[in-house]
Formats: C-alpha cells, sequence, structure tokens
C-alpha cells in the first residue's frame, strides 16, 4: 500500500487559512484532517475535539514529556503542536492528511518530512489583512500590530513552501488549493504503483 501524503496550509493570522482548510477537506473528503492541540481558550462556535483538542498547560506539558507531538511552538503566548500517532496512522493506512498550522509549526514538520506539500496563504496586501484582523472584532490594538509585525517575518520565510495562494477571493482561494493537491496526485512519482500494475497487465 502506497502511504499518504501530508499538505500544509500555512499563513498569517487573518489570511483565512482555517476557512479555506476546511472547504478544501469538505471537497475532497479522501483527505483527512490533522486536529492540533492548544492550550487557547475556545473562540466562540469551536468544538473540542473537532476545530482543536483544548488542553490546559498542565495537560500540554505533560504530553510534550510523553513525546506525543509531531511538533509544538508557542504562538502568541498560547501552544499548539499536532499529535504524533493519529497523523502516523493515518498515513500508514494510505490517507493524505492536511494541516492547517503556524509558519513555525510548518517549518518543523517539513524538516522531518521534505516531501510535504506546503501551501501559504496570504491575502494580495498587509493592508487587506489589516482590515481582516480589524474586522473580527476580537483584537486589541496591540494584537493587531503584533500580528501583522509577525506577518512580514513569515511572509519572508516563502522559500520554504511549495505554493503561494493569494486569498482575495475565497471560492478562487479554495479552487487553487483544490487545484494544487490535484496536480499533485498526477506527478508520477505518486502514481509508481499503479503504472507498474498497468505494465505487469500488458505482459500476461
Amino acid at each position: 500500500m502506497t502511504k499518504g501524503s501530508l499538505y500544509i496550509i500555512s499563513g498569517p493570522s487573518g489570511a483565512g487559512k482555517g476557512t479555506v482548510y476546511d472547504e478544501v477537506v469538505a471537497r475532497r473528503p479522501s483527505i483527512k484532517k490533522s486536529i492540533s492541540v492548544t492550550t487557547r481558550a475556545p473562540r466562540e462556535g469551536e468544538i473540542d475535539g473537532i476545530h482543536y483538542y483544548f488542553k490546559t498547560m498542565e495537560e500540554y506539558q505533560e504530553m510534550i514529556a510523553h513525546g506525543e507531538f509531531l511538533e509544538t511552538a508557542e504562538v502568541y503566548c498560547n501552544c499548539y503542536g499536532t499529535p504524533k500517532a493519529p497523523v502516523l496512522e493515518m498515513l500508514d493506512k494510505g490517507y493524505d492528511v492536511m494541516f492547517e498550522i503556524d509558519i513555525h509549526g510548518a517549518k518543523n514538520i517539513k524538516k522531518q518530512y521534505p516531501d510535504a506539500i506546503a501551501i501559504f496563504l496570504m491575502t494580495p496586501s498587509f493592508e487587506i489583512l489589516e482590515e481582516r484582523l480589524r474586522a473580527r472584532g476580537t483584537e486589541s490594538e496591540d494584537s493587531i500590530r503584533r500580528r501583522l509585525r509577525a506577518a512580514k517575518g513569515e511572509l519572508s520565510k516563502y522559500k520554504m513552501f511549495d505554493y503561494i495562494v493569494f486569498n482575495d477571493n475565497k471560492e478562487k482561494a479554495i479552487d487553487e488549493v483544490v487545484s494544487i493537491i490535484d496536480a499533485e496526485k498526477r506527478k508520477i512519482k505518486n502514481n509508481i504503483e499503479e503504472i507498474n500494475l498497468i505494465l505487469e497487465s500488458k505482459k500476461k
């Protein structure tokens, strides 16, 4: 059985990566979600075990001590991590797995799995990013400025990504990410098993 592939959607706060991620997985149900663990409080509408696994800092540190994370990082005074066991199990079963993570997590996963396909989602300008952050109504002025500074640093790491998608239109951005995934699935290296089966059948 061919192992599954890893896909990463990353980008700054306000770029819309969570929305794009959910829609892409809805359109490609064969792709499994990687659900992260976080120490931050749930936002309105977020459900434990669906959007995140919400843990206390003590519980989180215990998971680190037991080596349960594929990657972990501290972002804006909260911790985020990817639980290792469910991801490896899905890959071994041949499922593709998609992550929606910050730049630090993307870097750590690419370091361990260089073949992971990393997509950077960004707004067409920092002005639009600021507008979206303000529209949330959940950020203080200091928080908005901090996130914008972080976004500039994140974009400067563009070389570690394989693709960039500019999210000026949600539907267009979703279509572009789906197209990237479909193109990756058609690469020769991802179809060796099927090609060999065809060649073997020809010999018979």
